[in-house]
């Protein structure tokens, strides 16, 4: 797929853009399907270095696991199976940057050339991270050369009749999340255009001429990212040099926008028309899934005896502090400021621990009980005013699972529509 394939595609399914859903979560992934069904569109889903690799990630998934989970859950919303993309998200050396360059990169390697034989269609090289002795900052010469590396991995391992499309770029949020506060300067035009002509030198070197047609977007900083407590608004102005440098100079390709998630809805209809027809959302869903799971645990309190309720709020709280692992090194504070990011956070780490056993256990037992003690409107209205307003317009089932997958989707809706056409 050429670079205008890219868009062609887009624009046969009435799309300006595209939201990336980048979540491992069944509940995100389900919401995304059924929102890309309502509104007849196409549906990209991203896995991360972090979450699926060849030793499984944090979700135990292996690439061609991932792509087996993702389509059974995609088949059971109605959506054509030809409307689904995967990609891959952060592919690269970041996993084991703890390792000298060239054994991590032999680790990445093994990585893209699953990735690619899995059927991902979309692959994100991101090879912007040191490793073990490199200098604290890579040139852009060294970041292009891996990344030309690993593509030529992906091109020899994808099926036959399958030819993916990257997506290249130095200036990468690191793949997680921010810490606390923003040090956010959008990418002038001197630096894109470095990395496009270093990209596209790498790729000449390398033999790899036509995987360089397939490069259709370029990772950039629009001045968008988000913390534990606060977001960094898109101001088109700050980016409207970088936007008329791809119009005039960016050989066909578009933006890719990460953490794009908890922008005002007017954002998004902006970074579209600036060239950002890639935009990434993760935690935003799961935070979103997050807020109904925690009010439908509230409601619980309400109308289910104490001795049959699932206490999920205290297993959580229970699990995050006996395995700080996910969320450590991302709230600080005292003990009371912990808590309220461990339950509140817009970075969002109460996701690393939803596959938890004991979590699974006391989800399934708050939706069993509210599925058969269905919540009150009284409650609804209280705590999902939203989902309360589409029961009682007959337009939501009272059924719990259904009100968090609508929850979710109010996070998607406004990405869909600021990408259509």
């Amino acid at each position: 797929m050429a670079r205008n394939g890219f868009s062609d595609l887009l624009s046969r399914h009435g799309q300006r853009g595209i939201a990336s859903v980048c979540s491992a979560h069944p509940w995100a992934i389900r919401a995304a399907a059924e929102q890309a069904s309502a509104d007849d569109g196409l549906l990209l889903i991203e896995a991360t270095c972090n979450q699926v690799n060849q030793d499984g990630g944090y979700t135990g998934m292996r690439p061609d696991g991932f792509r087996d989970f993702v389509q059974k859950l995609v088949a059971g919303t109605g959506l054509s199976p030809h409307k689904l993309m995967l990609g891959g998200d952060h592919l690269g050396p970041h996993v084991w940057r703890n390792l000298p360059a060239e054994d991590a990169m032999a680790k990445a390697e093994e990585m893209v050339g699953q990735y690619a034989r899995a059927g991902f269609a979309k692959i994100h090289l991101d090879t912007s991270m040191p490793c073990a002795g490199d200098p604290d900052i890579l040139s852009d010469e060294t970041i292009a050369a891996r990344a030309a590396r690993l593509a030529g991995i992906a091109e020899i391992s994808c099926p036959d009749g399958m030819a993916p499309f990257y997506i290249v770029g130095t200036e990468v949020p690191v793949p997680g999340g921010a810490s606390q506060g923003h040090a956010l300067s959008v990418t002038t035009p001197e630096a894109a255009a470095r990395t496009l002509a270093a990209h596209k030198r790498a790729f000449s070197a390398a033999g790899l001429a036509d995987a360089w047609s397939r490069v259709v977007g370029l990772v950039v900083q629009p001045g968008v990212e988000f913390d534990n407590v606060s977001v960094a608004n898109y101001r088109p102005a700050d980016a409207s040099r970088l936007a008329r440098w791809r119009e005039d100079h960016g050989e066909g390709l578009v933006f890719e926008a990460h953490s794009t998630d908890f922008q005002r809805d007017d954002a998004y209809a902006a970074l579209v028309r600036d060239g950002f027809a890639i935009l990434k959302v993760g935690p935003g869903v799961t935070f979103a899934m997050r807020e109904a799971i925690c009010a439908l645990a509230e409601i619980e309190k309400w109308i289910i005896a104490p001795a049959a309720q699932s206490g999920l709020l205290d297993v959580i709280r229970t699990v995050m502090q006996e395995n700080p692992r996910y969320w450590r090194d991302y709230y600080a504070g005292t003990a009371a400021e912990q808590e309220l990011l461990l339950f509140n956070s817009y970075s969002d780490r109460i996701r690393y621990y939803w596959p938890n056993p004991k979590i699974e256990a006391a989800t399934a037992k708050l939706i069993a009980n509210l599925a058969a003690a269905p919540a009150p409107d009284i409650l609804l209205s209280r705590y999902l005013p939203a989902q309360y307003r589409g029961v009682r317009e007959g337009r939501l089932a009272r059924d719990p699972q259904a009100l968090i997958l609508d929850r979710i989707r109010d996070a998607l809706r406004p990405y869909a529509a600021a990408c259509k056409a």
